[in-house]
């Protein structure tokens, strides 16, 4: 089930009118289609999002990571970042609809089912693992659509009345309901004893946690929640990654690689980082790739690294 909004925050005007506006343009994007909708919000953002504040952090992130990239270079990646933000929120709305294995036009298709349906055939609880790459909001429905609705971790909007619109397009998108967990120590317990039920979790796992482990990422200590891997190793689940790739307007591929290798070698701690940093390793690989489709806007790792 999805984590309901708190029915004791007073609804403001303010909130109205945001959720007014929001209501507004899910139905001009619904009316654009899916193709249009992917361009306008390619459009939009490409030109508003590299004179926002938040780009300095993008090109800071990107001087630290990939220091190989020159000014123009950056420049062109934290577009493409913009570009991708913005046809995902445009998609969104129709995420839905889309055909899987469509011969052209707006559609995705899934590369590495198989490891999708041998988990289906093993059952049992699993995790699997992305990152913000791509059109990240395509991998819930595209692997519940191969047999494996998943539970996730979820962030409620500051606007419950906004909050309502994002899961109900959500919950429309997977064709049922899963739980949804919120992040946070509540929400950590909850998505244990989901796994320990041999429940299925999402998790995206690229977002800085202050209180987290040391791993590395691009070569720098960056601090890492280790609930996946401590989860995974106390049940001894599978970790499946798998990422989108975007192929064009509303056109995505979702990749899905084989389960990682769990580590075991008796001591716990050891073998958390060991599968915390495996994780890192392969974000990083799919960063490397196609960094333009990474969500390079957060502050990735500590203060002291862009010194």
């Amino acid at each position: 089930m999805s984590t309901p909004r708190d029915e004791t925050r007073p609804v403001t005007r303010l909130m109205r009118l945001e959720a007014l506006a929001a209501r507004t343009a899910l139905a001009v994007l619904r009316r654009l289609g899916p193709v249009g909708a992917s361009n306008a919000g390619g459009a939009v953002c490409r030109i508003i999002g590299p004179r926002l504040p938040v780009s300095r952090i993008a090109d800071a992130n990107l001087r630290l990571a990939m220091p190989e990239l020159d000014a123009s270079a950056r420049r062109a990646v934290i577009r493409a970042v913009w570009d991708n933000l913005g046809r995902t929120v445009g998609e969104f709305p129709h995420i839905a609809a889309l055909p899987e294995n469509p011969t052209s036009g707006p559609g995705w298709d899934v590369v590495g089912a198989e490891h999708l349906a041998a988990q289906v055939a093993r059952g049992g609880p699993v995790i699997f693992m992305s990152g913000h790459i791509g059109n990240w909001e395509m991998l819930p429905p595209g692997v519940a659509r191969h047999g494996l609705p998943f539970a996730s971790f979820y962030r409620a909007a500051g606007n419950p009345l906004v909050d309502g619109l994002i899961r109900a397009l959500r919950e429309a998108a997977m064709g049922e309901t899963v739980p949804m967990f919120a992040k946070g120590a509540r929400g950590a317990r909850g998505a244990l004893a989901h796994i320990a039920r041999g429940g299925r979790l999402g998790m995206l796992v690229d977002q800085k946690m202050n209180d987290g482990i040391e791993a590395t990422l691009f070569g720098h200590p960056a601090m890492t929640a280790p609930a996946l891997a401590a989860m995974a190793l106390r049940y001894r689940c599978p970790v499946i990654p798998g990422y989108v790739e975007r192929l064009g307007p509303a056109r995505l591929r979702i990749h899905v690689e084989p389960p990682l290798a769990l580590p075991d070698s008796g001591d716990r701690q050891t073998d958390i980082l060991a599968l915390t940093q495996a994780v890192n390793d392969r974000l990083e690989r799919w960063v490397r790739a196609r960094p333009g489709t990474w969500l390079w806007l957060h502050r990735r790792w500590p203060k002291s690294s862009y010194t």
